[in-house]
């Protein structure tokens, strides 16, 4: 018979935390994401790009949401999968960001702005995926 020793439950002095919500990069992502959504609802354009803003809300919430769910996973190897999915998800955002603001859907600097903290998120996810060790 295997023994399986369940999680500890939370007590209500010390409730459950999820373990990706200690994560500088998972909380900054959050950030980006939110700056991201919040610039695209108020894109400077005369027509409605739904097909694009949809994709950029997308590719910027995806970024979070795969560092959550890597940190999820029971092994290092798929943590370092899902923080490289989370890191092209970043560069997919900045991609049609870079669109939008040649277009001048978005001021310039609102641009550079965004790309500073994609610029710190990205290290931060290559950072984290280089110190991971995966067991053999």
């Amino acid at each position: 018979m295997t023994n399986i020793t369940p999680e500890k439950t939370p007590s209500p002095s010390q409730p459950y935390k999820l373990p990706y919500k200690d994560l500088i990069v998972w909380q900054k992502s959050i950030e980006f994401a939110s700056n991201v959504i919040d610039h695209a609802e108020n894109l400077a354009s005369n027509r409605k790009h739904f097909r694009l803003v949809e994709q950029l809300e997308a590719a910027a919430t995806s970024i979070p949401m795969n560092i959550a769910e890597g940190k999820g996973r029971h092994s290092t190897k798929e943590l370092k999968h899902y923080l490289m999915i989370a890191r092209g998800s970043l560069f997919e955002t900045m991609t049609l960001l870079e669109i939008f603001q040649q277009k001048s859907w978005i001021p310039e600097k609102d641009f550079l702005q965004l790309t500073q903290q994609a610029i710190e998120i990205s290290k931060l996810i290559t950072a984290f995926h280089r110190n991971l060790r995966v067991e053999s």
